[in-house]
Order: structure tokens, then C-alpha cells, then sequence
């Protein structure tokens, strides 16, 4: 079992199509598995969110306005304000807006537009380029994915969904087209091309991996390249372009430490909101491309520091009163901005950062630990059917406003980029593993008697499936970085 953190589990939303608009709050249990699996590389104690914001009389507020402001934030955390997204709706999110066509010559096997706007000059797809790569709808492509789940052998076995059993097949063949130009088809021999004698890591969290992995299966179908490293870093090197691939767990993209810090004991995280993780910034000099990926570890208990003064927690009450300053969804905006702000200040840094926006999740009904579902969902939602998620919609403003701040601090030649995903995958419902987490031929996979959903991972991707366009985004951010304008045909760009 594979997944980054317990995502949505505070979300409460609706069941579509065979179920009925069902709500459910039933719990979960994870079958053989402990919840210390969750997390992947690095295991630690799992803990319900839906607990993370309960009154305790040992956190003293001040009364003020931004004390209201985290009440917020923190009702958004417990109920996740969902409400379904009909076809007649049309929102807008300070910078977000999504629009549909559900007119009769709308073609069978695309899906009406999703729409984000430019959110920064400095964003790839937007001022830069002319074309908003994120403005655009998921169609279906019959010529199907790149590579094959049994013909990648990195591919980790929780996103291994056709392995693990999983009887569709469909999710692999919607491909996503921006609405100003063509999105090329990943094409490994141009990618590698483009990065000769370049070094490119992916730094973050387990969807990072989940990103890494795709792209590894796809440039595997071109050359298998050798690997290195250790547990601190991975490396893949093709030697026809001496190209690196390289991976960097960074679970806050910021220092953090388990030592006791005051009354905080051993082994409650310190995530110190103001210092840049050392993992990866003592080696940043060396890469050309850098691809983050971050937020889904700010549910984790969890104690925030600026400049060594405690300013909020995550599932941890101080035994004396203490003014909480901050909650974790502001931490994780400071998060990104700290770490983004080393990166543009470092003097010896002249690569591409992308900032991969943030990964939505699918849990309906419930959390991943409390009756939280994607089981059954085998095409991209409808507008109908889409559910609007308080919390990620609020994370990714967070992420945002960090990610401006931090271009505005700029000092070095590297270059900023946004790669806004967050509200195009709210569509893809269909994309997760579900309860195909594993080959076991005698696990759940359907719902009991009860109605109870079986485990299933609703966080990460299927392998193939829609996170091969991440790599495609980024192949595209990349290419117009180096080459500049843009394609409009993919006709030849297929490898």
C-alpha cells in the first residue's frame, strides 16, 4: 500500500453514477497493512485529520482577526466545503476559472474545457508563450499510451494498476489539448536532445516519485539507462546524451527535524518554515532542471518554527498555553515560499525550477481512512459530476501566493516556472489506483454488503495513465525554454 498522506480525509463529498449520490462516512481498514506504510519511503504513525482541529483549552488564541481567519481555515480542513459542479455553474478563484460546453456538436470523446488562467508572467504557457498550456479539455486519444505497465521496470507496483488487476483500461487514452495550441506527444528521443549533458530531479514528495517514474517509463522505451545513487539520491543516467535523472525525498521542501525543541519532545517533526531543506539545496548548483512537488505532508503531526519560535502545529497540543499564529495551510504557502526563495536567490543556480502545482485527490464520500472512494470511476468526470474540494482549492492558492512572492525575490538567471495542474486533474477521478494497490489476488475490491468502500489509494496515479502529462507539460515548458514558440501539430513529435 502507497500513499503520500491522508489526503481528503476531512473531506466530505458525494458519490455519482451507480452510487447513487450517496454520502458515507464509513470507516476504512486497511486490510494487512499498517498505517506507517502510508507515507512509502519513510514510515512514521499515521493520524486522523479529522481530529487535527478538535478544541483544546491548551491552545490559547488571541481573539484577533487572523485567529478567525486559521477557525477558517481550519473548518475548510475538517468539512472541506464540497459542493457537486454543475454544468451551469461557472466559478472563479482568484486567478482560477473553469468554463464548460455542453452544446450537441460537442465531439463524443472530448471533454468540455477546464480553464486556468495565467497566474504569473513567469509561469510557463501564459505571457511567456502565448498559449495557456492549462486552458484546454481532456479528449481520447485510441492510439493509447507510450509504454505498457509490464514494459517499464521501474515502475512501482502501487501505481502498477493493469498488473494489479484493475479491469479498465481507458484512463490510460484521455490525453489532455490546451485550447490555444497543440500539447505534444512525449517524445523521449527530443527529451533527450534537449537535456544533453544535462542533470534533471525531481524533488519532493511520493507523487514526485509517482512523476519521476512516469517519465523514466517513458524514456525507457528509447534507452535503458543505468542507475545510481543511494537512499538519499537516486540517479538514472543515459549515457547516448549523458542525460541524469535524479530524485531528492523532500517531504516539506524545508528544513525539519524530530530532536526535542522545548516542550515539543523527540520524534514530533519541527518543520522550520524559514530555512530551505539542505537535502536538496546543498546540491542544487548541479541540476539544470528542477521539478517540485510538495503540500501533502503539511496533515502530518507536525510542529511549525520561524526563526526558532514555535507559530502553529499539526496534531500536537503544548502542554502550556501557546498562541497559535499560523495553521498548516499558511505553513505550507511559507514552505513554498522559503524554498523557492533560496533557489532564486542561490548564486550558483541557473537552472529551471517547476513548480508542479498542487496533486488533487479523489477520496469521495470520506477520507482515506474514513469511507473516502474512487472506486468505479472510469472516465474523466463530467461537470456534472465534478466535486469542488475546499481544501485543494485552498492549498493551491496558498501554493500560488508563495510561488509569486518568491519570484519577486529573484536575484540569480534561473528561471521560475508554474506548471498549473491542479484544476485540470480535478477531473480525473479516474486516474488512481482505487483498491488496485497491489497484485493480491485475495483483496477488496468492491464494496461490502454495508456499503462500505474496499482500501484504495485515491492520491497517487496509475501508471500509464493521466500523470504522463505531467512529463509532457514539463517536456513542453522545457523545450519552449531552450528552443521557444510554440507547436501547433504533434503529428511529428511521437516517439
Amino acid at each position: 500500500m502507497l500513499l503520500s498522506y491522508p489526503i481528503g480525509d476531512a473531506v466530505r463529498s458525494y458519490f455519482y453514477g451507480a452510487d447513487r449520490m450517496k454520502n458515507s462516512d464509513s470507516p476504512i481498514i486497511w486490510e494487512d497493512s499498517s498505517a506507517s506504510e502510508v507515507y512509502g519511503e519513510v514510515k512514521t504513525d499515521m493520524v486522523d485529520r479529522n481530529t487535527s482541529f478538535s478544541k483544546t483549552s491548551k491552545i490559547a488564541g488571541n481573539g484577533s482577526a487572523h485567529d478567525s481567519q486559521i477557525d477558517e481555515e481550519k473548518d475548510l480542513l475538517r468539512t472541506g466545503k464540497i459542493k457537486p459542479k454543475l454544468a451551469s455553474d461557472s466559478s472563479s478563484d482568484e486567478g482560477r476559472t473553469r468554463s464548460v460546453d455542453l452544446s450537441e456538436n460537442q465531439e463524443p470523446h472530448d471533454l468540455p474545457t477546464s480553464s486556468v488562467s495565467g497566474s504569473n508572467e513567469s509561469s510557463a504557457g501564459s505571457v511567456d508563450s502565448g498559449c495557456n498550456l492549462y486552458h484546454g479539455h481532456w479528449f481520447y486519444d485510441s492510439s493509447g499510451p507510450l509504454y505498457a505497465n509490464n514494459s517499464c521496470p521501474v515502475l512501482t507496483q502501487m501505481q502498477n494498476c493493469q498488473g494489479n488487476g484493475r479491469p479498465d483500461k481507458e484512463y490510460e487514452n484521455w490525453r489532455w489539448r490546451p485550447t490555444q495550441c497543440e500539447l505534444p506527444r512525449f517524445n523521449g528521443t527530443k527529451f533527450l536532445e534537449l537535456m544533453n549533458g544535462k542533470t534533471l530531479a525531481f524533488v519532493g514528495d511520493s507523487v514526485a516519485r509517482n512523476q519521476m517514474e512516469s517519465l523514466l517509463c517513458m524514456l525507457w522505451q528509447v534507452e535503458a539507462p543505468e542507475k545510481h545513487g543511494n537512499r538519499h539520491m537516486q540517479r538514472w543516467y543515459f549515457r547516448s546524451k549523458s542525460v541524469t535523472i535524479v530524485r531528492i525525498w523532500s517531504s516539506w521542501l524545508v528544513h525539519q527535524t524530530s530532536e526535542p525543541f522545548g516542550d515539543v519532545p523527540k520524534g514530533v517533526v519541527k518543520v522550520h518554515l524559514n530555512l530551505p531543506d539542505e537535502t536538496f539545496m546543498q546540491y542544487i548548483s548541479n541540476f539544470d532542471v528542477v521539478v517540485l512537488s510538495s503540500g501533502h505532508w503539511f496533515v502530518k503531526q507536525s510542529v511549525y518554527l520561524l526563526n526558532n519560535e514555535i507559530v502553529g502545529a499539526q496534531l500536537w497540543s503544548p502542554p502550556q498555553p501557546i498562541s497559535m499564529k499560523i495553521s498548516s495551510i499558511e505553513a505550507f504557502g511559507k514552505s513554498v515560499e522559503t524554498s523557492l526563495t533560496a533557489m532564486v536567490a542561490h548564486p550558483n543556480y541557473t537552472g529551471i525550477t517547476i513548480v508542479r502545482s498542487y496533486s488533487p485527490d479523489h477520496y469521495e464520500g470520506g477520507g482515506w481512512n474514513a469511507g473516502g472512494s474512487c472506486t468505479g470511476k472510469v472516465k474523466p468526470a463530467l461537470p456534472a459530476e465534478l466535486v469542488e474540494n475546499g481544501f485543494t482549492n485552498i492549498m493551491h492558492e496558498k501554493q500560488l501566493t508563495g510561488f509569486n512572492r518568491a519570484i519577486k525575490k529573484s536575484t540569480n538567471r534561473s528561471k521560475l516556472k508554474l506548471m498549473d495542474i491542479t484544476d485540470a486533474f480535478s477531473y480525473r477521478h479516474d486516474g488512481h489506483p482505487g483498491p488496485f494497490r497491489s497484485p493480491d489476488p485475495n483483496k477488496i475490491t468492491k464494496r461490502s454488503p454495508d456499503g462500505r468502500p474496499p482500501p484504495q489509494d485515491c492520491l497517487h496515479w496509475c501508471m500509464p495513465g493521466p500523470v504522463d502529462t505531467w512529463n509532457e507539460l514539463a517536456l513542453e515548458i522545457i523545450r519552449l525554454e531552450y528552443e521557444g514558440s510554440f507547436k501547433h501539430s504533434d503529428a511529428d513529435n511521437r516517439s
